[in-house]
């Protein structure tokens, strides 16, 4: 017994030795990367938080920039849900041949640079197109104004929606919808009765991630809509045109409003969270 103790201690070192050091690899990596995401937005706002919000009061361009870039990202979120939900539970709920390719499809605008949507919209919905000319048939213009602008929030960011309500839905057992079937209900008494309810949470998440990413779009939306400016383009427009110190207050604004939905979710996985312990 102690002779197997001995042989055995060599190897229990040898095998602590690379445990040890790649736990502390891993930590420094970790820790790296860490820093590299947080310092920038640590220092924007250390240096031009504060007069960021000071320039809400007397800045009305910013001002009209942040409310316009609110309303669109609303308005884009909103179509974004109602288009999305049925996307999202035909595809966590449905075998289909074709199913991998709509997946792919749907996650495509997450791949393209967003330049290249902006001109992939501008083609479809250009003054020269079919659907652009029909807009204008009827009074509306898309390009240079808000629809444009909710356009392109759209395009880049309904796939994270789409993804993260699958994602809810697929996490509701279907045990509790077979039994709502067996009762008598119909398929939409059962979505509204069981489905719907028991993945709120997840929606309502992946309807805040997409709210936020609408916010902070500037890529396609420079292409286009330059005019009216969302904060994005304005803090863009205000660096090229006056500098650096003209830019910092404007994209401080934007990353205090980017914060308002990212809290909200925290919030919401920490509440989800206490009631499940519960």
């Amino acid at each position: 017994m102690p002779v197997t103790t001995s042989a055995q201690s060599p190897r229990r070192a040898s095998r602590f030795v690379p445990t040890a050091l790649s736990t502390v690899v891993a930590a420094a990596l970790g820790s790296l990367l860490l820093l590299f995401l947080a310092a920038p937005v640590a220092e924007l706002l250390a240096k031009a938080g504060v007069a960021g919000v000071a320039r809400l009061g007397g800045d009305v361009e910013l001002r009209s920039a942040l409310m316009l870039t609110a309303l669109c990202a609303t308005a884009a979120t909103a179509l974004g849900v109602f288009g999305g939900t049925p996307l999202a539970y035909l595809l966590s709920r449905s075998e289909f041949r074709g199913r991998a390719v709509l997946a792919a499809l749907l996650d495509l605008p997450l791949l393209i640079p967003h330049p290249v949507a902006g001109i992939a919209l501008l083609l479809v919905f250009g003054r020269d197109s079919a659907a652009g000319q029909g807009a204008l048939a009827i009074g509306l213009r898309i390009v240079g104004t808000p629809i444009g602008i909710v356009l392109a929030m759209l395009f880049v960011s309904a796939p994270l929606f789409v993804s993260g309500a699958r994602e809810a839905f697929s996490r509701v057992d279907r045990r509790y919808e077979s039994v709502a079937r067996t009762l008598g209900d119909d398929a939409w008494r059962v979505f509204r009765r069981i489905t719907y309810p028991l993945s709120a949470r997840g929606i309502l998440a992946a309807a805040i991630v997409m709210w936020a990413r609408a916010v902070s779009e500037f890529g396609a939306i420079v292409v286009l809509t330059y005019n009216p400016k969302t904060v994005s383009v304005l803090s863009y427009d205000r660096f090229s045109t006056y500098g650096l110190p003209e830019a910092l207050p404007v994209a401080a604004a934007l990353v205090l409003l980017a914060l308002v939905p990212l809290t909200a979710l925290r919030a919401l996985r920490v509440e989800r969270g206490a009631g499940d312990i519960r």
